[in-house]
């Protein structure tokens, strides 16, 4: 046989007790002794019986808490577990309720207690009411005031707004079922964007309809947002829990629902003097920005004038070098030309010189030997040609 430790034997009861469904969700009537509260704000007390008595606590915040006083009778909801550290059998008591409040308040609490549970009542699930709504559905009775008193706020504030009554009883037998079937309804047309749940308040029997665990489901799945407007400003129902926005009355359900109109021309005036004052800024800023990039073109154009009289000036110059390069060339071509003449051979054969030619091949000669007796020769003189033959050669 295995030998267990303490600790192994507690943490198996705690286990095994954590696992039962029933002691994890469980409704507990008795008398309250032994009530103590110490500085943290958890009430530590004894839930007792002609037949047993229940260690208990309630920390800090569980619901009702502030009913518990030696010798009251409560009916407690909470989850049994164990103490390890002292081996302690005792109830962890999240909800507390005096035993007269009636079973209705009782169904309440539970009901309260399962959506809860499930999440049903989670703030980060709600969601944003459309800030310009086009059409909304109002789920309430045809004939009393509720209906009425929307249209009348509904039409003030934001005439724009199509209102669609989803009629159905709002107290009575069968009208949780009506209810559900208005929401459904009302989440079939394509074009509601938004629903109000209103009826004027009661007693808890008068509101019992919207404390039915049907109507708080149709709440949570429908597609579009809904606001709760259920009885008065005291009075809380499972439905304002469920639904996006809590109103406390229906009237103030439908200002909550549509925007002032007031308040949106104002926002329109405020506006379009912010834009007009911004467009005054921009446009004198801009005027500004556009004579200082005028002030700096003119600033970088050059100077056409000054140009003119520059260019005239250089032409001028041009001028005044081209004609004394051209005399200087004229001159010098002169120059030229008078030596050129002197040294013609035109020149020297005016002044008695002569240039003699072999008749056969033109050469000209500067040497007797380039001839021989007999050859033919011809002779250039300043002015003519003659034809000659030489008659003989001789050195000198």
């Amino acid at each position: 046989m295995p030998v267990y430790t303490v600790g192994e034997v507690s943490s198996y009861i705690k286990d095994t007790l954590e696992r039962d469904t029933l002691l994890q969700d469980a409704w507990v009537s008795g008398e309250v002794s032994n009530l103590a509260r110490p500085g943290s704000g958890h009430s530590y007390f004894t839930l007792r019986d002609a037949k047993a008595t229940l260690r208990c606590v309630a920390f800090r915040g569980s619901r009702g808490a502030e009913h518990l006083d030696n010798g009251a009778a409560v009916i407690v909801h909470g989850r049994v577990s164990m103490y390890e550290p002292r081996g302690d059998l005792q109830l962890i008591v999240d909800i507390v309720q005096p035993e007269g409040v009636g079973e209705l308040q009782l169904k309440l609490e539970q009901l309260h207690h399962k959506l809860e549970t499930e999440g049903l009542f989670e703030p980060s699930r709600k969601r944003e009411l459309p800030v310009f709504p086009q059409r909304i559905a109002v789920v309430t009775s045809p004939t009393g005031a509720v209906w009425h008193d929307i249209q009348t706020v509904i039409n003030r504030r934001y005439p724009l707004v199509e209102l669609a009554l989803a009629p159905s009883p709002v107290q009575g037998d069968g009208a949780a079922l009506a209810i559900v079937e208005a929401i459904s309804a009302a989440n079939a047309e394509p074009d509601v964007d938004m629903i109000i749940l209103a009826r004027g308040g009661g007693s808890l029997e008068d509101l019992w309809a919207f404390n039915e665990e049907a109507v708080a489901r149709a709440i949570y799945a429908s597609r579009v947002p809904v606001i709760s407007a259920v009885g008065h400003e005291t009075d809380y129902t499972i439905a304002d829990l469920v639904a996006d926005r809590r109103a406390p009355t229906p009237s103030a359900a439908a200002e909550m629902a549509v925007p002032a109109r007031r308040e949106l021309m104002a926002g329109i005036l405020g506006a379009a003097q912010t834009l007009n004052s911004f467009i005054d800024g921009q446009l004198t800023a801009k005027g500004e920005a556009t004579r200082q990039l005028e002030s700096r073109l003119q600033r970088a154009l050059p100077d056409l004038d000054t140009l003119r009289i520059r260019v005239d000036d250089l032409l001028r110059n041009v001028a005044t070098h081209l004609h004394h390069a051209v005399s200087l060339n004229s001159e010098r071509l002169g120059g030229l030309r008078l030596r050129l003449e002197t040294l013609s051979p035109k020149d020297t054969l005016r002044r008695g010189y002569a240039i003699v030619q072999k008749a056969e091949d033109g050469a000209v000669l500067t040497d007797a030997s380039q001839v021989k007796a007999g050859d033919s020769l011809g002779i250039t003189l300043g002015q003519g040609l003659l034809d000659a033959e030489v008659t003989g050669v001789r050195d000198g």
